[in-house]
């Protein structure tokens, strides 16, 4: 469905362009994703006209990329680049050219990227949405083939985030990459090297939490663009698991396998929970062993794991809290397996995690991607059911506040004290303050005579 209001904005701006004599075009992802079927969240607009005649046009607009001819212009409440018809000089650094020369619409289409995303729509045509295609891109769209225009090595060369670019339209777009494209990916990966890692992370994100991930990964991998992403995941292809709890595969193929199933119960997904899948086993690679009998193990994977997750993520810049995340979901992932047999108040605290609906749905995708076995993912579903309509952990019934007031010294022994009395509490045991303080008389040197007091003056 199209944004009505986002049109009607953008077509007053185009006007207002139109007006004064001027060539304009609707341009790039808003005309590709209109013929695709795909909803249009912003629209671009190209033009014959100078920045500085865009610029008196629109009063209050302001120049972005003042090299480039890019000029931001609001109009009821929307913001919309304007950017005049340029060809691109020199791209010296693999990102964006050094200088630009104005020029006109057939050379602007002509230095883009790929066929689908250099189109024009007209925005005022009878029947509306003519476009005007200079470089083949309609019938690329009708094929669902992503072609780059003119050399692809060339366009490569100029700007390697293309590269990263060309999967993410392959997997959100659900398109093709034509032959000839795809092996000059393959032949340019190495120059994905010379691009941000901030870059690089913000377009595996947009594959990461697309439908299309598992293919997205593959395309990465089997480019060899993941060698400049994170190199690790090459580990995981041949390295085999013990087959009686991995039937499907290697660790490749059972990532592969969680990805796939990632979001299909129709789920909205995290980025940390897609990044915990894509990592949750990463570890297992340098801790694989295989003892004389010929049993595989992969004993610390989970720890090994945490801390290259934590370095991987680290090293593409994603935030504190993202990395914090991933990695606590790959450390604690393996516990699941001893779920039925911890006490009440450590399943409890298990369960309290900032992240646990994620942690819990890794599970059900490892599970469902290996041996199938779903007894330990039920038991923690049933026990979170029974904990509906009361917290998991409740406010503690005794505080370090508490134990000052009893005049014990602060210590060493004040975590004790408090993680057993917390204990009791989880496990059911102790179910008022009285019976905690009173408790707390045992277990710590504390006065009675003041104890008594101090549940005097708490009316206790």
């Amino acid at each position: 469905m199209e944004n009505l209001p986002l049109r009607k904005a953008a077509e007053a701006v185009a006007r207002v362009l139109a007006g004064a004599e001027h060539t304009v075009y609707f341009v790039g992802g808003c005309v590709r994703d209109r013929l695709l079927g795909y909803p249009v969240k912003d629209i671009d607009i190209a033009t014959s006209a100078r920045p500085e005649e865009v610029l008196r046009l629109f009063p209050g607009a302001w120049e972005v990329g003042a090299a480039f001819g890019v000029v931001l212009v609001r109009r009821d409440g929307f913001c919309f680049e304007v950017a005049t018809f340029r060809r691109d000089g020199l791209y010296r650094d693999g990102r964006r050219p050094e200088s630009v020369c104005f020029t006109d619409a057939e050379e602007d289409a002509r230095r883009r990227d790929f066929t689908m995303n250099g189109l024009f729509e007209e925005p005022f045509s009878d029947p509306p949405g003519r476009v005007v295609d200079y470089v083949g891109g309609v019938a690329d769209i009708r094929d669902r083939v992503l072609r780059c225009i003119g050399e692809p090595d060339l366009r490569f060369e100029e700007d390697s985030l293309r590269l990263m670019r060309a999967v993410r339209f392959a997997v959100t777009r659900e398109v093709k990459v034509e032959a000839d494209t795809y092996a000059a990916i393959c032949r340019n990966a190495p120059l994905l090297a010379r691009i941000a890692p901030e870059r690089i992370r913000e377009e595996l994100d947009r594959i990461l939490l697309s439908p299309g991930r598992r293919r997205g990964v593959e395309m990465l991998v089997e480019t060899g663009l993941m060698k400049h992403a994170i190199p690790e995941l090459y580990g995981m292809i041949g390295c085999t698991q013990p087959p009686q709890w991995h039937p499907e595969g290697d660790v490749y193929t059972h990532t592969l396998m969680m990805l796939d199933a990632l979001g299909k119960d129709g789920a909205p997904v995290s980025l940390e929970l897609a990044l915990g899948v894509l990592l949750h086993d990463v570890g297992k690679p340098p801790c694989r062993q295989v003892d004389e009998t010929g049993r595989i193990r992969f004993s610390g994977h989970d720890k090994k794991g945490a801390v290259m997750a934590r370095e991987i993520l680290r090293r593409l810049k994603y935030s504190n809290a993202v990395v914090d995340a991933v990695s606590a979901m790959v450390e604690r992932h393996m516990r699941f397996m001893n779920v039925q047999q911890m006490k009440k108040s450590t399943l409890r605290m298990f369960m309290s995690a900032p992240r646990f609906r994620d942690e819990l749905e890794l599970h059900r995708l490892d599970c469902l991607s290996s041996n199938g076995l779903m007894d330990n993912w039920q038991f923690v579903r049933d026990a979170m059911d029974s904990y509906r309509n009361a917290p998991l952990v409740p406010p503690p019934l005794v505080t370090g506040r508490d134990l000052v007031n009893l005049g014990l010294p602060p210590g060493p022994g004040f975590k004790n004290w408090l993680s057993r009395l917390q204990e009791l509490q989880l496990e059911g045991m102790l179910r008022t303050r009285k019976e905690a303080l009173l408790l707390l008389g045992q277990i710590a040197p504390v006065e009675q005579n003041t104890l008594a007091e101090y549940l005097e003056k708490l009316a206790l």
